[in-house]
């Protein structure tokens, strides 16, 4: 998939010597994005326009970061609580971190399907694939974390492929339903499985059942006294997401935050 018209390639350096510059003193090229801040575009779905941001990363950056939000229908947008705190893990380490809102949800067309939008993750893999060429380390929360997943576990490696997915409340059992994750199995990439140990929708067994079942390299982090929305924890959220980056890409040691990402967003509520 091409990329977006509406966006500069950061491929390329949007920092430049001067004669007259100390050694490593850089300034921006005119008309090239500042890194840390954020652009808002539209990506080609299947079903249609998909409304997405790009927190902007260091352009030495060594990956990249696709960021899935939780179920439309209970209110779930790019702009959730829970996935705009993960944003500035990854964001933080310099990473460049595309979000964008499943179909049917805010400005993007198409209507909610429940199966089909693991499609939509797949235009935004595209996306950056075409856009950068580097790994993608991507996460979803909630209903994310089970799309992207899916998306991802079989996504057939454009560009450098993906190189691990941090799954937040991935939902094992809601509506009287259990959801078993079968394709884990075939997964290779590092997984995290990061929930609270009092997760409505994912139960602690059932979850270290599925993190058991599924296919090495994988680590398990239950937050105690947390909810599914990590109410309250949101820190504590943060801080084992950013860990297991530490432990699992050495490269997450030396990256660092090229700007301010709260310039122009908040959270949602």
């Amino acid at each position: 998939m091409p990329a977006s018209p509406h966006i500069t390639s950061p491929n390329k350096s949007i920092f430049s010597k001067t004669a007259d510059s100390p050694a490593g003193d850089f300034k921006p090229i005119p008309g090239q994005p500042i890194p840390g801040s954020i652009r808002s575009f539209d990506l080609q779905g299947p079903v249609g326009r998909l409304e997405a941001l790009l927190n902007q990363g260091n352009p030495s950056a060594p990956y990249v970061t696709l960021l899935c939000h939780p179920h439309p229908l209970g209110g779930g947008t790019m702009h959730n609580k829970v996935v705009y705190h993960t944003m500035k893990v990854f964001n933080g380490l310099g990473w460049p971190v595309l979000r964008f809102n499943f179909r049917g949800t805010g400005l993007s067309e198409g209507s909610h399907d429940g199966r089909a939008e693991s499609e939509d993750v797949r235009a935004g893999l595209d996306w950056l694939a075409a856009e950068y060429g580097k790994p993608i380390v991507a996460a979803g929360f909630s209903f994310g974390a089970a799309m992207g997943l899916k998306a991802c576990c079989s996504y057939p490696g454009i560009g450098s492929g993906i190189r691990g997915f941090a799954a937040l409340g991935l939902p094992t059992h809601a509506e009287g339903r259990d959801y078993t994750h079968p394709y884990l199995s075939n997964c290779a990439f590092p997984k995290l499985f990061l929930s609270g140990n009092r997760d409505q929708y994912a139960p602690a067994d059932q979850l270290r059942s599925i993190t058991e079942a599924a296919q090495q390299p994988r680590r398990l982090v239950l937050i105690p006294d947390t909810d599914h929305f990590f109410l309250g924890h949101l820190e504590a959220m943060q801080t084992a997401l950013g860990q297991w980056l530490r432990d699992t890409f050495p490269a997450a040691q030396q990256s660092s935050n090229p700007g301010n990402i709260d310039s122009s967003e908040s959270a949602a509520q």
